[in-house]
């Protein structure tokens, strides 16, 4: 009798897999759009300014306004700047905006060093007694982290080098998905169909994130570099779900006697060298063939990439729209890299002491933000057989709306960059009038990355923290706050600087830029120290400008930072000193183990000094470093088929 009571059993209702799969992503977009709406705030503040709109989107040329100058800048040795003495008189006053115009030297330094270096006397203004215009300042919204600063501090936590607690929450979710969309109501191992379905679900997924022009990057204000890490993951998994799901078959039609008869059908071939293009790609991603044998790495990318997509359509036409997805991200990257794409001649000059080339592009000076880079060819055969048509990334270093117009400073790192820099050394064609350099044609293309929608000069206090070369970041994002200032168009009221080298020989190059930057930071006073970690033969000068100081040892990022913090709470002048407090950001560049410290600094400050000062942001800008002995190189190389030899953000 007990057992009549018991209900007979029915099996569970098959699970139409193509449904599922096009739920989780359905689900995934739509955790997508909560990052979105987290940042709309911020967007729309961001964007209330009209000039927001114009600038880190696309390259472009603009007319300066011409102003006749007042005074000029003397030319000036890196090896002989000092504060004002009866040999060295004292600075001009902030007395003039320089203009434009390209028939010769417009901003008063004339001398061959001081083009090799750097000229900054466009950030000079005419003296002026008006106040800062409170109705130009830029809105300011607190991130989330520094709504909730707990929150924010345990996200920034780094479980290892690099790697934070909210990059494996976001990994972690994403494993979620795919670990229910593949063993629900399913054995993986005897129903292979599932993970076939589950991997080709992540086809659209991998080449989104791996386009430079980030269409999810874009709704929630990150740039590419920012989501490779999930890039590469997802790539991880399409790998292996697309084995999984091979391996079953195997196995069954092994256990069946129908190997052969299975494999003959047609659908089964082309599915097998889908498979056969993608174990390829991650065989020869692997550190050993990229650094020992690149052209085959290179080779095989592009042979694989090319027979991916059409194989998998050919073994299963249900995969069409996910392929077209695919294809559309693909598509639509390249389409806007063409239009971000533009082609100039520069003039690329050696800095001997930091072992970099400069690139200037004068006619190119509008469409950036401070933070972003941009992917350079250069068009030579000076650079090898195939070197002109390689492409590499720098993060820009000055600020737009200048006659200098778009710098960077390539750091010799590399084969390419070596010939870039051997080239630059051979005076055999003159930039302009009294310059020392070389005029080669450049393809570039940009802007991307950036700090999203954050505005530096929306903050109280501005502290950048950079290593070695990362301070083309700080460049551009100081200047950027020192015209905006000057403009009357930002709230920040001292200027942090901080950079981490090894040799304080690096620091003649850049005495004269920053003694300029120092002498124009009068509303919001800057403060540069430099930081060095390797013993000198000889005993560097100190006779530096006041603001500017040379320390040997590691920085205490902390003390610092509580500094700042306090200064950013009682200083101010004039309209300043009753503004609001809204806020530190923290920019930090350079060395993986240098972002860590400084999260970690950050996220130890005092409640309630945390709460004084309005919150504290941290930006990080990351490096484009040659892919370690990662699974996931093919999948770069997926979204973009250049050469990825030395690739990386000069930091």
């Amino acid at each position: 009798m007990l057992g009549d009571a018991i209900p007979p059993y029915f099996p569970p209702p098959s699970i139409a897999a193509s449904k599922l799969v096009f739920h989780v992503d359905i689900f995934l977009l739509a955790i997508v759009a909560v990052f979105a709406l987290a940042t709309l705030p911020r967007a729309i503040a961001r964007f209330s300014r009209a000039d927001e709109w114009k600038h880190g989107h696309i390259l472009r040329s603009i007319r300066l306004e011409t102003r006749r100058p007042r005074a000029t800048l003397q030319p000036t040795s890196p090896h002989n700047v000092q504060g004002p003495s009866p040999s060295n008189p004292s600075p001009p006053d902030p007395g003039f905006a320089s203009s434009s115009g390209h028939d010769g030297p417009q901003d008063g330094v004339t001398s061959e060093a001081s083009h090799t270096y750097f000229s900054h006397s466009h950030l000079l203004r005419h003296g002026s007694t008006r106040s800062t215009r409170s109705v130009s300042l830029p809105p300011h919204v607190r991130a989330w982290s520094a709504i909730l600063p707990p929150l924010g501090g345990f996200l920034r936590y780094r479980l290892d080098s690099g790697f934070s607690v909210g990059q494996a929450i976001v990994l972690g979710i994403y494993s979620v998905l795919l670990i229910y969309a593949t063993f629900y109501a399913s054995n993986p191992f005897g129903e292979p169909l599932r993970t076939g379905f589950v991997a080709m679900s992540q086809i659209p997924v991998v080449y989104a994130l791996g386009t430079k022009n980030n269409v999810l990057g874009m709704i929630v204000a990150m740039g590419y570099e920012k989501l490779n890490y999930i890039h590469r993951y997802a790539g991880q998994m399409l790998v292996l779900l697309s084995n999984v799901h091979a391996v079953g078959y195997f196995y069954e039609w092994t256990a069946e006697g129908t190997f052969s008869e299975n494999m003959s059908e047609p659908a089964r071939m082309w599915a097998l060298i889908a498979l056969l293009a993608l174990d390829v790609l991650w065989f020869f991603s692997t550190s050993f063939w990229r650094r020992k044998a690149y052209n085959i790495f290179f080779g095989t990318h592009i042979i694989c990439f090319t027979l991916f997509l059409p194989t998998a359509y050919l073994h299963q036409a249900i995969m069409l729209p996910y392929i077209i997805a695919a294809s559309a991200a693909y598509g639509l990257d390249h389409i806007l890299r063409l239009l971000k794409t533009r082609l100039f001649n520069a003039c690329i000059r050696p800095i001997h002491d930091l072992s970099l080339t400069r690139i200037e592009i004068p006619e190119l000076n509008a469409g950036w933000r401070a933070g972003q880079h941009v992917r350079i060819r250069v068009l030579s055969s000076a650079m090898g057989w195939i070197g002109w048509a390689e492409v590499h990334p720098f993060t820009i270093a000055s600020v737009a709306k200048t006659p200098e117009g778009l710098v960077l400073m390539c750091k010799t790192a590399g084969r390419w960059t070596g010939r870039l820099y051997e080239m630059a050394k051979v005076a055999g064609y003159a930039c302009e009038e009294g310059g020392v350099g070389r005029s080669v044609s450049i393809m570039i293309e940009g802007p991307y990355g950036g700090p999203g929608h954050a505005v530096f000069a929306s903050f109280s206090a501005a502290m950048f923290i950079v290593g070695g070369s990362g301070i083309t970041f700080a460049l551009a994002a100081v200047q950027d706050l020192i015209q905006r200032d000057l403009e009357g168009s930002s709230r920040v009221k001292i200027i942090e600087l901080i950079w981490c080298i090894q040799d304080p020989c690096s620091l003649n190059p850049l005495v004269p830029l920053f003694t300029s930057l120092i002498q124009q930071s009068t509303r919001a006073p800057l403060k540069i120290s430099v930081h060095y970690t390797r013993a000198a033969d000889t005993p560097p000068s100190k006779d530096f400008l006041p603001g500017l100081t040379l320390t040997a040892g590691r920085p205490r990022i902390a003390k610092v930072l509580d500094a700042v913090i306090a200064r950013a709470v009682s200083y101010g002048s004039g309209v300043k000193a009753s503004m609001d407090i809204t806020g530190v950001v923290v920019g930090v560049c350079g060395p993986v183990g240098l972002g860590d410290e400084v999260a970690q600094a950050v996220s130890d400050v005092d409640p309630g000094r945390r709460w004084a000062v309005g919150g504290i942001e941290m930006h990080e800008e990351y490096v484009i470093a040659p892919l370690s002995s990662s699974l996931f190189v093919w999948l770069w190389s997926l979204a973009d088929l250049d050469l990825l030899q030395d690739v990386r953000l000069v930091k």
